[in-house]
């Protein structure tokens, strides 16, 4: 089988390369970059010595794709991952939605040419941002939980948000683009016969990250932790209490196996993938280990409430489990671990790879 895997310099391309590879050898794997996010060289180098053919290519560009080889199934992770993108005054709206959206649609022309397979790697902040920012939390040791007794909005429960939940807007610029992609995909593998999966991930969490805190919260705090760089809570009275669930790419590849083996199936296409209650974690919980690890240090406090934040979003992967038998298989714990280990072994890491 032969993979094309977009934005694969990055880090869950580059890490779904290397565990794709080392599962199957007789795998051919592809990939294309454009190589301007820093640490991308990094992966570049390695990827190389796999043995694995890197076109350097933008998405935005039709005209990159042309000189691409036929593959059975692109895997497209590239994107602009921040849910700020567009108007935190580093990037503008204009190239979130040509890169979000406008190098989704050259993509998929690609895949009608070629009558090649596609999985979107989606984001978790598709969901209605009002629903979830309007939640009653309460702190129950260092970070907030849902409160027993309220009426919740359909598509959520205790286990998370659910593939069913609101995704009216607002969801911000970011989540719109990818909201649109998904439904561009799905109107593109029916009308010109090619499949299409559809994963919505929540955050993901690995060592080897980019040190950025929109490309990887987890990571980033564990690395400016240790090298005692300025952190600071915001939002929500500044506790620190807000919180995510994480999920290690790896942990991808069952699911990408089973749905490159299934051109057709279940009707269903779209499904969430996170790491779900068991490995969510505060920002607050996330320092207290750090604390334990590394030492104490400092972390300011700004209580005013950042444009799109949520005081709590964890996925509800029940639906994965039911269709793929899916679920994550790596803990928190172990990623945590393998994320700290990286920042002691790289002590420059923040800077080589962004922050």
């Amino acid at each position: 089988m032969r993979v094309l895997i977009t934005g694969i310099c990055g880090f869950v391309g580059s890490t779904l390369a290397k565990v794709w590879l080392e599962a199957d050898a007789a795998l051919s794997v592809y990939g294309l970059d454009n190589f301007i996010r820093p640490g991308s060289e990094e992966n570049r180098i390695h990827l190389q010595k796999l043995g694995i053919k890197l076109f350097h290519g933008d998405i935005r560009l039709a005209s990159d794709f042309e000189s691409l080889p036929e593959v059975d199934w692109v895997i497209d992770a590239a994107a602009n991952p921040s849910v700020l993108a567009g108007v935190d005054g580093y990037t503008s709206s204009r190239q979130l939605i040509e890169h979000n959206l406008s190098g989704t649609v050259n993509i998929l022309e690609y895949c009608k040419k070629h009558g090649t397979g596609f999985i979107m790697l989606s984001t978790s902040r598709v969901y209605s941002i009002t629903p979830l920012s309007t939640l009653i939390v309460e702190p129950v040791a260092q970070a907030f939980r849902l409160r027993e007794g309220q009426p919740l909005p359909p598509g959520l429960s205790s286990a998370g948000v659910s593939e069913t939940f609101s995704t009216a807007a607002p969801i911000s610029l970011y989540g719109s683009t990818k909201l649109a992609s998904e439904i561009l995909a799905l109107e593109y593998g029916e009308t010109f016969n090619f499949p299409v999966w559809i994963n919505r991930c929540g955050v993901m969490a690995g060592a080897g990250q980019f040190g950025k805190a929109d490309q990887g919260i987890f990571a980033y705090w564990i690395n400016a932790y240790l090298r005692r760089r300025p952190l600071k809570y915001i939002g929500f009275g500044g506790s620190g209490f807000q919180v995510r669930d994480c999920l290690h790419p790896r942990d991808l590849l069952p699911l990408l196996q089973k749905q490159t083996a299934t051109s057709s199936g279940h009707e269903k296409r779209l499904v969430n993938i996170g790491g779900g209650n068991s490995n969510a974690m505060s920002l607050a919980e996330l320092s207290t280990w750090c604390a334990n690890r590394f030492g104490s240090h400092f972390i300011a406090s700004e209580p005013a409430i950042r444009r799109f934040d949520i005081p709590w979003l964890i996925m509800d992967c029940s639906l994965a489990d039911q269709i793929w038998d899916w679920r994550p298989q790596t803990s928190l714990n172990q990623i945590l671990d393998e994320i700290a280990g990286h920042a002691e072994q790289h002590p420059n890491w923040l800077e080589i790879s962004g922050a």
